[in-house]
């Protein structure tokens, strides 16, 4: 049982409802009714009376006393003699000669009174010598749901179930708000509140609310300020950045050629640096949400094979191959740059670090995720892997496996972290795994168009038209 509220709920109930069943019980056992009472004083009479009855009259003269006592006590009347057989010749059921062994325990006790048969019981000898025992079975209780005990103990545990709903309801109802916001908060909503606790509620749960609200504020304050302070740096740099080329340009007209290595290398730099504002930028973009891309229906097969020919002209340098394996066209709702930017991070990055005169493969087919039916792009490479420890952190920004191979290649550790952003702004997942045989597969879901509602927008369908590729 993986419910708190039903673990709550079931416990106090079941705990209630057999307190209730005891409680009435044990009062009945120990509250012996009137009737049974009133045979108490009585069965000694009885006994005498019909051992004489018996010795007037016989069998017809016990039988008429016996029935006018049935008639007005409702209860079965057995008299027996010292070898266990009823006066009337009647063929009685075992357990009244167990009652008359005294094996059995009488109703006037407690014991006796918790199940059936109840009964009573009274010997006495005759002044001939002759030994007598009147065993009185009393009429079986009544029972069943509508009897006078089952309809109290239904009461009682339906009143117990509701009050115990209600203070499992009370127990559980801030948890479930609690799990609620959490869930919201690990997905990227830092707006998700847990929200103050109804009836003014002051005890550890409350307070456990309060605190995951005061938590997530301060989160969201702390994230916002990253992302503004990230922008802000970004497009202030852009501007010197730009002064900086066109000084970069007089400067080539106005030096000689002994210059002219010297600001290549400045050139080149300031590309860098630029590129790297553009990807700060876009990664500011995409951390903002969804709300303002626009998406339409694409088909993945085109997208991937312009991303390929791409790929393979500059996989031309290291003597590499781009192989694409169209299984099933599909059809996704996105923002075609995006998701261009995506999927061709990935395949650049294979392209990069792939093993000379090896080949990259790009394959598309049709999957089914937990949501459904999706498109799933597996992009593999012939390179020398990942760490185990470090492919969860791939697709974090500015995060390099290697510094000196990063230089090397001109990477700054941004590219990943943009594809698992658009990625994840199409309701994707993107995961990267080392293949068994060596090398790289990196693996992104995207639901199908059918799954995926179309979003309206219209702002920044050019998000990353800039970036760099890669």
């Amino acid at each position: 049982m993986k419910s708190l509220f039903l673990r709550i709920f079931l416990s106090y109930w079941v705990a209630q409802a057999l307190f209730m069943v005891l409680a009435i019980m044990i009062v009945t056992a120990l509250r012996p009714s009137r009737e049974i009472s009133n045979l108490q004083s009585e069965e000694a009479t009885i006994l005498s009376d019909g051992v004489q009855a018996y010795n007037t009259g016989g069998e017809t003269a016990l039988w008429r006393y016996f029935r006018s006592l049935h008639e007005a006590r409702h209860v079965h009347f057995f008299i027996l003699d010292e070898q266990g057989r009823d006066l009337l010749g009647r063929t009685q059921p075992g357990w009244i000669r167990r009652a008359q062994l005294g094996e059995m325990r009488t109703a006037d006790s407690f014991w006796g009174r918790l199940g059936p048969p109840q009964f009573l019981r009274s010997s006495m000898t005759t002044p001939d010598g002759h030994h007598y025992t009147l065993v009185i079975e009393l009429p079986p209780a009544q029972t069943g749901m509508f009897g006078p005990h089952g309809l109290l103990i239904f009461i009682g545990i339906l009143s117990s179930g509701l009050v115990c709903f209600l203070l499992a309801r009370y127990l559980t109802a801030p948890i479930v708000r609690l799990r609620a916001a959490t869930q919201k908060l690990a997905e990227g909503d830092l707006a998700a509140r847990a929200g103050v606790p109804q009836s003014r509620r002051h005890d550890e749960m409350a307070e456990l609310m309060r605190d995951f609200d005061r938590m997530a504020e301060r989160l969201e304050k702390l994230v916002n300020a990253q992302r503004r302070l990230l922008t802000d740096i970004s497009h202030e740099l852009r501007s010197p950045l730009a002064r900086l080329n066109v000084a970069l340009e007089l400067a080539r007209q106005r030096s000689g050629s002994e210059a002219g290595s010297a600001l290549d290398r400045i050139d080149r730099e300031t590309n860098r640096l630029n590129q790297l504002i553009q990807k700060l930028l876009t990664i500011a973009r995409l951390d903002g949400g969804d709300e303002f891309i626009q998406k339409s229906p694409l088909h993945l097969e085109h997208l991937i094979s312009e991303i390929a020919k791409d790929a393979a002209f500059e996989a031309q340098d290291r003597h590499c191959e781009v192989e694409v394996d169209v299984v099933d066209d599909c059809v996704v709702t996105g923002n075609a740059r995006l998701l261009q930017s995506a999927i061709e991070n990935v395949v650049r990055n294979a392209v990069r670090y792939t093993e000379t005169r090896t080949s990259v493969q790009v394959r598309l087919e049709q999957g089914v995720g937990a949501k459904g039916p999706e498109a799933v792009i597996r992009v593999t490479d012939s390179g020398p892997g990942v760490p185990e420890e470090a492919l969860d952190k791939l697709f974090r920004p500015f995060y390099r496996i290697d510094d000196a191979r990063g230089r090397q290649t001109g990477g700054v550790g941004l590219g990943l972290a943009i594809t698992e952003r658009a990625v994840s702004l199409h309701d994707g997942t993107i995961r990267a795994v080392n293949r068994p045989q060596g090398g790289l597969m990196v693996e992104i879901r995207l639901p199908l168009a059918s799954q995926v509602g179309n979003e309206a927008g219209a702002r920044i369908a050019d998000v990353v038209s800039t970036a760099e590729r890669g």
